[in-house]
């Protein structure tokens, strides 16, 4: 269930998806018409480059000061994450050692990591950067709240961030204990993220298809022809040994995968069987801040889809000036 009252069908592609909606519809309903929307791709959120200053966010009663940057994390970090080599569970220093070999971190920082995110297991991290802040740890938990809120609907169009690492430059609390609680806390470390993500040159990511094909020669022009209105290219081609048959591999975003099976059948007569599977998430190049780009287009689809306002929320809410 969506909080806008919509049901969401997921299925193993669109076959399975066809199949899946037409016995909703047949034995389930009763052959009742059911309203169905398009198929929904997920993206993700992430930045491009270190924020262009530092933010800060106050608290709701101005008396607390949070100050952060966003980051990309290293390259393949992200995917580290996701396949459990890199986890908030691991031993600090078997972490350290890792991220210091491999992604080039400082050893010390490396053992600062308070939390990843979203659902405590996602591809972003929260950091500490701070030097000499008094009442830090008290405010620790609130702060992993707010980020793990804000990690999950990032602020381009809640959908989840991914690769991104904010770093806590700088604390100013309230000496009374009463003042710095959960309460102005949370919602202020979930403005300063949204803010540091907007400084840092946001981008989308988008999932994209491994595809496999397996045709023969005389099929191969109307294959390439179909990847390429589709956005698709070829990365591998071979032929299998003491059979007329190629084998295809190609990479294929997902939102442009809908139709693909049938259309590739009729450029090829029926000869070409393709395969589906996930592969990565690639970054969009388009900026999604700049009106008129494909990744704004799309920002705004989904936010209309959400029922969030079209546009998206301007910098100057999240961030406060001294």
């Amino acid at each position: 269930m969506e909080e806008s009252g919509e049901h969401i069908v997921a299925g193993a592609g669109e076959l399975h998806l066809e199949i899946c909606l037409k016995d909703l519809q047949d034995d389930f309903m009763g052959g009742a018409e059911i309203i169905k929307s398009d198929p929904v791709v997920s993206f993700r959120e992430t930045v491009l480059e270190r924020s262009c200053r530092t933010v800060m966010s106050k608290s709701p009663n101005k008396h607390n000061r949070l100050y952060m940057e966003a980051r990309p994390l290293e390259d393949g970090l992200a995917e580290a994450i996701d396949d459990g080599r890199i986890g908030p569970r691991d031993d600090p220093k078997v972490r350290s050692k890792i991220l210091s070999e491999e992604f080039g971190w400082d050893k010390d920082l490396a053992k600062k990591i308070w939390c990843f995110g979203p659902e405590t297991l996602g591809p972003n991290m929260v950091v500490d950067m701070c030097k000499g802040v008094q009442y830090l740890n008290e405010i620790k938990d609130s702060v992993v709240a707010g980020f793990q809120w804000a990690s999950k609907e990032g602020a381009l169009a809640e959908e989840n961030m991914r690769g991104i690492c904010f770093e806590v430059c700088d604390v100013v609390l309230h000496a009374d204990a009463i003042h710095r609680g959960g309460g102005q806390v949370i919602p202020t470390a979930r403005r300063v993220i949204y803010a540091s993500q907007i400084t840092a040159k946001p981008r989308l990511l988008e999932p994209v298809y491994l595809v496999e094909i397996q045709a023969p020669e005389q099929a191969l022009g109307g294959i390439y022809s179909v990847l390429n209105q589709k956005r698709g290219h070829v990365f591998e081609e071979m032929q299998r040994p003491g059979t007329p048959l190629y084998n295809i591999k190609a990479y294929l975003p997902v939102i442009e995968s809908f139709g693909f099976s049938s259309t590739l059948r009729a450029a090829t007569s029926g000869q070409a069987f393709p395969q589906c599977v996930f592969d990565h998430w690639d970054m969009m190049s388009s900026d999604p801040l700049e009106s008129g780009s494909q990744a704004a287009q799309l920002v705004a689809d989904i936010r209309k889809r959400k029922g969030l306002k079209e546009q998206m929320t301007p910098l100057s809410e999240f961030e406060d000036k001294l």
